[in-house]
């Protein structure tokens, strides 16, 4: 691997366990300036406070989210989007480049592509372009994708999802984010058609807590290499001790429940 593709890598990924808790805050494009994005330099802060690994944007949030003091933190720029205004929301549009969010100070990019979808013969034209000149300038790149379209009826099936996550590796990607099956079984073979490391995304908010630490726990355990979770991590009521919880799970080993120690007084 090139060596500055793998120094970047390093400021992604915890360099001991091969894993990283990534918190995406791209979701103004999408839906709106939602509640825990108003004020993005107070929600990076928080984020770092709990130690996680990296940061993903878009491009025009990165001054915003910029700190000038404490501890760093990886930064994932991401290229594409789409909004839910739009009669076509499943198809992404690139909105950046790789060599923009270079200049921007991005140790990563990601793109969104959506399998199924209408759209999707274009989306995988840009994930090739993307790959190629991040390559050649050696970025790592995240794709996150999902089975999305009048063909799928399940997007966690087992098959669609292992399927998404083969699509991430075959294209050229660094790291693929994909939905969790919901069992570790079905997962471990996801993670094994892959042979990039896997991510988990967070989809709705989970009901608890503890539902979304299980989710963590089971992931890791079938051979996952952690998380990359927006809503449920920057809309928790306290986003700093829940991330100091999944990094004792994502990083430590720890159980659920040793984790849950550490958010007393902030219910199940």
């Amino acid at each position: 691997m090139h060596i500055g593709k793998t120094i970047r890598i390093e400021r992604i990924f915890n360099r001991d366990t091969g894993r990283a808790i990534i918190v995406p805050l791209d979701h103004g494009v999408t839906v709106g300036p939602i509640a825990g994005l108003t004020d993005m330099r107070d929600t990076v802060t928080r984020i770092v406070e709990g130690g996680a690994n990296a940061v993903l944007m878009h491009k025009g949030v990165v001054p915003c989210g910029h700190r000038a003091r404490g501890r760093d933190i990886g930064l994932i720029v991401h290229l594409s989007a789409s909004t839910v205004l739009s009669p076509f929301p499943g198809a992404k549009t690139l909105v950046c480049d790789v060599e923009e969010a270079v200049y921007l100070g991005a140790d990563a990019v990601s793109l969104h592509l959506n399998l199924g979808d209408d759209s999707e013969r274009d989306m995988l034209a840009d994930a090739g372009r993307i790959t190629r000149d991040a390559a050649r300038l050696g970025i790592p790149v995240l794709a996150m994708v999902y089975g999305r379209g009048p063909k799928i009826t399940d997007e966690f099936a087992p098959d669609v999802v292992a399927h998404c996550a083969r699509v991430g590796m075959e294209l050229g990607a660094d790291v693929v984010k994909v939905p969790y099956t919901g069992d570790p079984e079905s997962f471990a073979s996801v993670v094994a058609g892959a042979r990039i490391p896997v991510v988990i995304a967070g989809g709705p908010k989970t009901a608890t807590t503890r539902d979304f630490l299980r989710m963590v726990f089971d992931s890791v355990q079938a051979g996952g290499s952690g998380l990359s979770v927006g809503r449920n991590i920057f809309q928790h009521k306290d986003p700093t001790r829940l991330l100091q919880a999944l990094g004792k799970i994502v990083h430590d080993g720890w159980e659920v429940d040793e984790a849950m120690k550490g958010l007393e007084g902030l219910g199940e």
